[in-house]
């Protein structure tokens, strides 16, 4: 497999994912909007929640006033998707006897 296979295949894998999270809430209210973002573990994104982040932080940007915003944004988005991966590895370890009895 190539390279440039391998992200056409983590790129795909995000899209697929958006759309199945937008086929889990479409029963959401009509007044609501839902916009799927999901986010490979290596960086890919899918384009609609990644055109929403996009915009969130160009707002966030306007309000506050600070052209770094955008870029704080995705820092914590990382750190969320990290924490989140690390919690679902140590899920897996096996535990210790001995400190399940004390």
């Amino acid at each position: 497999m190539t390279h440039q296979c391998y992200l056409h295949d983590r790129s795909a894998a995000a899209a697929h994912a958006g759309t199945l999270k937008q086929q889990k809430y479409a029963v959401l209210d009509p007044t609501h909007t839902f916009v799927p973002v999901a986010v490979e573990t290596f960086g890919p994104w899918n384009a609609e929640g990644l055109s929403f982040i996009l915009e969130l932080g160009r707002r966030i940007t306007l309000a506050t006033g600070d052209p770094r915003e955008t870029a704080f944004l995705f820092q914590r988005l990382s750190i969320a998707v990290q924490s989140g991966n690390a919690i679902s590895c140590a899920g897996t370890l096996p535990t210790d006897a001995a400190e399940d009895n004390e």
